[in-house]
């Protein structure tokens, strides 16, 4: 039985509840929505890399479909006009700390300064903002305070693993539902064809794409109660 997916925004400075599923298959729960309605949110890690990430743009502003993208700050620098294009396109902007230093195998005190410094190059390069924070792997060192939400996702086809765009669509086709939040890689030619092919599927069945924050506010959660929305895993 397939389950419903909610929301995936963690309490900022609580270590995550659950770790990613081995399997593309959605937490448990279940959202209220606008009648009438179905949204879902498209996340992106481990950009930008010129190539892959401005074909990705290219695709999302010609369907009119929001993105979330969680960026590594070693890598902002060299695609800031990626970066600015981001943000004047309406996508949401997110740490995936600069070096993509596993969070939970550090000490508190270095886990925050990975997750600073991109924060520091993001807000330097878009004149401030809030970064919504999703850790590597999604875990984070107990201990670690972060002044952001933490993000993590529902739907996640292993797109690394298999490179395979008509795999990774598939995976996602058969497990999304109305507010999942989908795990996506924009430096894998594979993975923004099969996200292309994702948002003209759900376009078609009636689905809107959106960024997480705008989930949150669709579902009647702002950010900052969104700092206090606690779920788990299925």
């Amino acid at each position: 039985m397939r389950k419903k997916c909610l929301l995936i925004i963690l309490l900022m400075a609580l270590p995550a509840l659950c770790l990613a599923k081995s399997e593309a298959v959605p937490a448990e729960g279940g959202a209220r929505i606008p009648a009438g309605e179905k949204y879902v949110a498209l996340t992106f890690d481990d950009g930008p890399r010129r190539g892959t990430t401005d074909r990705l743009l290219d695709g999302l502003k010609e369907r009119k479909a929001s993105a979330t993208f969680f960026l590594i700050g070693q890598q902002i620098e060299a695609n800031a006009d990626l970066v600015v294009r981001m943000a004047e396109e309406g996508h949401q902007i997110g740490n995936h700390t600069w070096s993509h230093q596993r969070l939970d195998g550090v000490a508190p005190e270095a886990a925050v300064q990975e997750v600073e410094r991109t924060e520091a190059a993001l807000e330097a390069l878009l004149s401030g903002g809030e970064y919504w924070l999703r850790p590597p792997y999604g875990q984070v060192a107990e201990g670690a305070v972060f002044r952001v939400p933490l993000v993590k996702w529902c739907v996640d086809p292993r797109d690394w693993e298999s490179r395979d765009a008509e795999k990774v669509a598939q995976a996602i086709l058969e497990c999304v539902e109305p507010n999942s939040i989908i795990l996506l890689h924009d430096i894998y030619p594979t993975s923004v064809d099969a996200a292309l092919r994702v948002v003209d599927q759900l376009q078609e069945e009636g689905y809107w794409f959106v960024t997480v924050e705008e989930l949150l506010w669709l579902n009647g959660v702002t950010p900052e109660a969104g700092r206090m929305y606690r779920t788990g895993w299925g």
